[in-house]
């Protein structure tokens, strides 16, 4: 079931729209959405502080684009992953900057929590990680032992449910297929659900969160374990059915009058143009 939204919203998206975009695009004329694409993050007086925008896009174009359209952008916070109970996580991880990272003499997993200007990856040691003028010592990233994969899962959640879902990934690489046809659809299904009742407080309303099947060979057991979360409004949606990603996508990503106040904590602020 997808969502009924006001005639008279609107989805704006960047200048060069990947396939979710196309496919979300598509989605919203079908439910009566105009679909404004811009050539550039410039928005069009017509759109200018208009009642019943939302977007789809990168964070430099949604941050810039948000203030004209007057929208709140939901995201979770830098460090929510690391605040994570043990038992969903499963490894240690830490939300720290890139000069502390750069220090560290032992193998790990470095990310950024949200933008992904900095390559997440296995690093050996800290000094092979970048260290020029795009990515200054105070860049935030999350460090976390190394874990091994098996499957992984992404969950646009809605209201603390899952409302569309999709695999992404096998063995590292990239394999989608929708939740329903996956062997591990109710193990997945279960285990977001005690997640999402233990934390939905610390998480905003509309929201992606990565789960997947990891490996731990020094132990020789298989575990849960939270990937990491996403803004829904920049998060590509695999196999997922695109209604439904949607609904999620609208709410990350609308109008301020609109904000619930429960989703006030979880507001990017917007980047002045110019």
């Amino acid at each position: 079931m997808t969502i009924a939204v006001p005639v008279a919203d609107f989805l704006v998206l960047p200048p060069r729209p990947d396939s979710t975009a196309e496919l979300l695009a598509e989605s919203a004329r079908r439910r009566g959405l105009a679909v404004e694409p811009l050539p550039s993050s410039a928005v069009p007086a017509r759109l200018r502080r208009a009642v019943g925008g939302h977007l789809y896009g990168g964070p430099i174009f949604a941050g810039v684009v948000a203030a004209d359209l007057d929208l709140a952008l939901l995201e979770p916070a830098d460090d929510w992953l690391a605040r994570l109970p043990y038992e969903y996580t499963r490894r240690d991880i830490t939300l720290t900057t890139l000069g502390e990272a750069r220090w560290s003499r032992t193998p790990m997993f470095v990310k950024p929590p949200r933008d992904k200007t900095l390559t997440a990856g296995v690093y050996a040691d800290g000094t092979r990680l970048p260290g020029n003028e795009r990515y200054p010592a105070g860049t935030p990233v999350l460090v976390s032992e190394i874990v091994t994969f098996l499957v992984e899962y992404r969950l646009f959640v809605l209201d603390a449910t899952v409302h569309a879902a999709s695999r992404y990934a096998t063995n590292g690489r990239l394999d989608p297929a929708p939740l329903d046809a996956c062997a591990h659809r109710a193990a997945v299904l279960d285990f977001a659900a005690g997640l999402l009742d233990a934390c939905a407080d610390s998480l905003p309303s509309a929201v992606v969160v990565d789960v997947g099947l990891a490996s731990n060979a020094d132990r020789g057991d298989e575990h849960w374990a939270v990937v990491e979360a996403n803004m829904a409004w920049f998060s590509t949606s695999y196999a997922a059915n695109p209604d439904q990603v949607l609904d999620v996508v609208l709410r990350a990503a609308g109008p301020c009058h609109r904000l619930a106040p429960r989703d006030q904590a979880f507001t990017r602020p917007p980047t002045p143009a110019g």
